[in-house]
């Protein structure tokens, strides 16, 4: 049974864009495990406090990750 986990850091990503996360790592699992794979396949998303989460040895924050995507 494959389970992906994807961390994120919490308030980046809506409801709607973490669904889309589980559906489509869930289709990218299948495509290369085959379709009888598909009920057994979990993909689990973890919110990680904003702070709590460093990149460099510095903590980055929600505010860091939105200002990163959007080019600043």
């Amino acid at each position: 049974m494959p389970v992906v986990n994807v961390k994120v850091i919490e308030g980046v990503f809506s409801d709607a864009q973490k669904t889309e996360m589980v559906q489509k790592l869930t289709e990218a699992m299948v495509e290369i495990e085959g379709e009888n794979m598909r009920s057994l396949t979990m993909v689990i998303v973890e919110e990680v406090k904003s702070g709590d989460w460093g990149i460099g040895g510095k903590p980055m924050s929600t505010e860091d990750v939105k200002a990163a995507a959007a080019g600043l």
